[in-house]
Order: C-alpha cells, then structure tokens, then sequence
C-alpha cells in the first residue's frame, strides 16, 4: 500500500484542550477550502492534520479519537504523561511528509486563516516563517515576560524578529527535519534554524482572546526558558568550538589573578607590606586556579567535540550530479 503524498502537514500540540477542539479542527477545515491557498498548490491539494496530545488528562484524546470516524486527514499521537511542547512538537515533525508543515496551537487562539499567508510567503525563497502576535489578547502576566523574553534575544541573537514564541509557523520539510530540540527550545526554533542557515521571515497575524480552559503558562517555565536560552546560544555560538568560549574566560580570568598576585607581589618587595591575611591575595589566587581550570575545560571541549562528533553543523540545500552510471557518457544524436 502506497502512502500519500501531502502537500502540508499541520501539527497541532495540546494539552487539555477538549472544550476547543470542535472548533479548532473546523476552522481548520475551512482555511483548507481556502480558494487562495488551492491557487498556491495550483490546484487540490493534499494536507494530513497531526493532534498530538502531550499527556492530557481530560477528554482531549477521546474526542479527536472520534472524529478520526469522520476526518481521514487526521491522526493522533498520545503520550503517556506530559512531556512538554517541545517533545510534542518533535514527535509531529517526525511524523509529518508534507513538503510544507505547519504548526498551530490548539487554544483557538491563532487564526488558521494566516496560513496561506504564510505559506505564500514561504514561497518568496523563505524556509522558515513566523508568526507575529502584533495585537496580543492576553493578560499582562503574560505579555510582559513575552516582551521581555524577545528583547534579549533579540539583544544575544541579533536576529531581528519580533515574537519568536509564536505557536503559529510555517516550514519547509527540510527544516523541521534538521531540527534537534529538547528541554523547551521551540521558544527558539527560529534561533535554530537561522543559525543552522535557514532564511526566516516573520509576518504579522491576528491574535484572539482564550475561549476556553487556562493558559498552561506559570513562572516556573521563567527558570527553564533562562536556562535554555543559554543552552542555545552557547549550541550555535560554540557548540563547534568550545575553546573559544572557556578559552576566553579562563585566560580573563588567568590574567587578573596574575595582574592581583604581581601587585602583592611588588607591594611585599617594595614596600614591606605583609602578604599574610590579605583577601586580595586570596583572591589573585582563586583567579589563576579559576583560570587554569576553564582553559583545560576548553581543551577538553575540543577533543571531545572532535573525537565524537556525530553529523555536520550544515544544513545542504542542494547536490548537483550527473544521474549515477552516466558520467562521462554521451550520446551521439546522429
């Protein structure tokens, strides 16, 4: 049996959300009829809907197991106990053939109807294009801590979009499909896939207020996205080269230990002053040690990185080739 080709994938994590399903897969739906987005794949077109529950403990699997009945172009992936959104996503990616593939969130807050928009600017040459909640209907618990989370990676990245939280997004195949995530890096794909050598875009979408359920938000995610961000910029700044990170920072460090000890030092020989009980010499020696120590973690960095690095740091886009068999071959058309 043949498996279908679809043009687009549409992956949708949830975690309780059975109130906003119905309504979620029948927008859903009709974005799908869309006259316009018909004109973009030149015609009918095929498209799966991948719900992936991420542990929930209402009815969320229940009622897509039902509409499965009805819905062919949808499928379920349930995990055992919530392991995030990350993990939901990697689990749709997985799962999605589309050439395209979309993500949405399942709290009836993104609009469905943007995907064309979307999509259609992923065909001006883009591989990865984000959405941007310029008017966000949520609480200000929220919308701060958002705002303040896209200034400084705005800030570390330099790249300059202005929501990379958002759950709605387009990509090409070939980037959900280079991507690694874990921990809870989707607030960074954009990061990612920019540093691996995607173009991506942001476009602005309209953004609606919670219907129904609570928001899965909470300040202890605070603490996991700091602690991510570092992993991340330290995985596409010096992942490759880990010399260049704690190379840096021990000889720093080296140098104002020895700078500290040569001034007590000197001020022993020069002026008789006791070295004895003196913080600034604890100091200068905490330092040199601190120093030495980060120097030989970098070393340590690079063999490690040499000796068992798996796969390259590149994304290829294209491989140019005569077809295998036929090189330095030709025909004669007489």
């Amino acid at each position: 049996m043949s498996t279908v080709h679809h043009q687009l994938s549409i992956v949708v994590p949830l975690f309780n959300e059975q109130e906003s399903l119905p309504d979620l897969l029948e927008q859903l739906y009709l974005a799908m009829q869309d006259k316009e987005l018909c004109n973009l794949f030149k015609g009918p077109f095929c498209f799966e809907i991948i719900m992936v529950d991420d542990g929930s403990t209402d009815n969320s699997a229940s009622v897509i197991s039902n509409l499965i009945l009805t819905r062919p172009e949808l499928r379920l992936i349930s995990f055992q106990r919530n392991f995030g959104k990350t993990a939901a996503l990697s689990a749709g990616f997985m799962a999605a053939n589309g050439d395209f593939v979309c993500t949405i969130d399942a709290d009836l807050q993104d609009d469905p109807f943007a995907i064309k928009e979307m999509i259609q600017k992923l065909q001006e040459g883009y591989d990865l294009v984000s959405g941007w909640k310029q008017q966000r209907k949520d609480p200000i618990s929220k919308t701060m801590p958002s705002r303040l989370f896209n200034l400084v990676t705005r800030l570390f990245t330099g790249i300059t979009i202005h929501d990379f939280n958002c759950g709605l997004k387009v990509y090409r195949k070939e980037v959900t499909r280079r991507l690694e995530l874990r921990g809870d890096m989707h607030r960074y794909i954009p990061v990612l896939a920019e540093w691996m050598g995607f173009k991506i875009a942001e476009l602005p979408v309209r953004h609606q207020p919670r219907q129904f359920g609570s928001t899965k938000y909470d300040s202890s995610r605070f603490f996991s996205g700091l602690f991510d961000f570092l992993s991340v910029l330290f995985i596409t700044r010096y992942l490759r080269r880990p010399m260049h990170f704690f190379g840096m920072a021990g000889l720093i460090s080296f140098i104002l230990g020895f700078t500290i000890s040569l001034y007590v030092t000197l001020d022993k020989i020069l002026l008789h002053k006791p070295v004895s009980n003196r913080p600034i010499l604890f100091l200068g020696i905490l330092l040199l040690i601190l120093g030495v120590q980060l120097f030989s973690t970098g070393l340590l960095g690079e063999m490690l990185s040499t000796s068992s690095s798996k796969g390259s740091s590149y994304a290829v886009r294209e491989t140019l080739n005569l077809t295998a068999g036929q090189a330095g071959k030709f025909c004669d058309p007489d």
